[in-house]
């Protein structure tokens, strides 16, 4: 059986991601991201259960209207309060051994150096486990308030100044130093060979930079880079860089059109379509017994509301559902001009090319079922597993992400359930200690190396 990989998504500081409220049920604990001891038993648990990566994703915005912070956004803590996931990655790898630990990085607000040196950092201090999640933003209306921007950064330049961005770091980690440069002899004594240092001299469209990386190479010299743009400019962009491309999951069809589409570009760009690894984000609800199963999805579904859906539609798109007609289709409204850049993926789903679509009301219901999170796969281990197979065979899907919908019991049960099912068939890898993420990823293919 072909291998697959796992993952699984988190957010660091929120109760209530991703447009879903579970937080207060009894059963969660989504209010425990201030205890460092509850993020290090959950790594712990991925890393034995033998999951591939640990996934941050991360956002600086919250839902507003007119520059105001939505009361729903705070009453329900909706994608506010966020912390920064990355000052919890050195933690976590002390307590694991192989688990890659995969965090977001924002785009257009660091410098490429600053970035390049702090993600040096971690892979060291993670021992070669760290992926990048490369975003070029989301709400950027709030982004551009707290950063001092005149304006919002429009779609397209964003990604332009991600190319540079992206492009400028790798030249720090790729080219700054040679193999062997580290010499760290003291009976010479000489600590770093200069003649095997190399400046960096870039005068770009968007940055500047002249010098030399101050951290020498990691194990990985470049983390895994992952990317989840879903536009079409996004799933290029992924195309040309990425080394996992996380989607949102959909309908089979769908999905399995969207995946062929940036295999495509892939090849386009030169690349091995099959060297791009594609993760779909899934959510679970399973038990022993298929009934327990239901009954959990069904408590997760009298929670929500339309209130907490319609606030996170507004962090992703700007546009309030609750002041539309609900009997008619989104196109009501001059989405160019009332959205602008603003999460042009999350408005394209619900629109097609002809501006027809669900009503307002039928999008509402769908939010408030799952709001922006994938499809739910329910029942017993075997019967989820069955689900998994299915779902990757019918799209080309390398692996998923569990989308965790009351918080670390969801992926204990999954870890406890699922992972020892999916091993019995045969589709997890075996991982020997002290590898890299990107061993683990693509250990048929060589490290990235820059020869001296």
């Amino acid at each position: 059986m072909e291998r697959i990989y796992v993952g699984v998504f988190e957010m660091f500081g929120s109760p209530s991601a991703r447009g879903v409220s579970a937080w207060t049920h009894p059963r969660s604990d989504l209010t425990k991201f201030h205890d460092t001891q509850h993020w290090i038993s959950l790594a712990k648990t991925l890393d034995d259960a033998g999951f591939d990566w640990l996934f941050f994703a991360d956002s600086f915005g919250y839902p507003t209207i007119d520059g105001q912070m939505v009361g729903a956004a705070a009453r329900y803590g909706i994608n506010f309060p966020l912390m920064d996931p990355q000052l919890l990655l050195p933690i976590l790898a002390e307590h694991t051994t192989n688990l890659g630990l995969v965090v977001t990085e924002t785009t257009g607000l660091h410098h490429p150096f600053e970035t390049a040196r702090r993600f040096a950092t971690l892979d060291h201090l993670s021992g070669g486990r760290l992926g990048m999640n490369v975003v070029t933003g989301s709400i950027q209306n709030v982004v551009a308030d707290l950063f001092g921007h005149e304006r919002m950064r429009e779609h397209d330049l964003r990604y332009d100044m991600a190319q540079e961005y992206l492009d400028l770091t790798r030249r720090f980690w790729e080219e700054s130093w040679d193999d062997g440069a580290l010499v760290n002899d003291p009976s010479a004594p000489v600590y770093v060979d200069p003649e095997k240092l190399h400046m960096i001299e870039h005068e770009g469209q968007f940055y500047r930079s002249r010098g030399y990386l101050t951290v020498d190479p990691s194990a990985q010299r470049t983390p895994v880079i992952f990317q989840a743009g879903s536009s079409g400019r996004g799933k290029e962009f992924a195309a040309a860089n990425a080394d996992c491309v996380l989607l949102q999951s959909s309908a089979p069809e769908q999905m399995a059109a969207n995946i062929a589409d940036i295999r495509r570009r892939a090849e386009a760009n030169g690349r091995d379509p099959r060297s791009v690894k594609v993760v779909a984000t899934q959510s679970f609800f399973v038990a022993e017994d298929a009934a327990d199963a239901r009954a959990l999805q069904q408590e997760f579904r009298d929670m929500q509301t339309v209130e907490v859906a319609a606030a996170m539609f507004v962090s992703n798109t700007g546009i309030d559902l609750l002041a539309l007609d609900p009997a008619k289709p989104l196109s009501q409204i001059p989405l160019d001009e009332v959205v602008g850049q603003m999460g042009q993926s999350n408005i394209d789903r619900f629109v097609g090319p002809d501006g027809t679509g669900p009503s307002v009301g039928e999008i509402l219901e769908q939010l408030r079922v799952r709001g922006i999170r994938g499809s739910q796969m329910v029942g017993t281990p075997v019967e989820v597993a069955d689900q998994i197979e299915e779902f990757l065979e019918a799209t080309d899907l390398d692996g998923i992400m569990v989308d965790p919908l009351f918080g670390a019991e969801d992926i204990r049960d999954f870890a406890r359930l699922v992972m020892p099912e999916l091993r019995r068939r045969g589709r997890l890898g075996d991982q020997p200690a002290g590898t890299t993420l990107r061993d683990r990823l693509f250990a048929e293919q060589p490290q990235v190396t820059v020869a001296s």
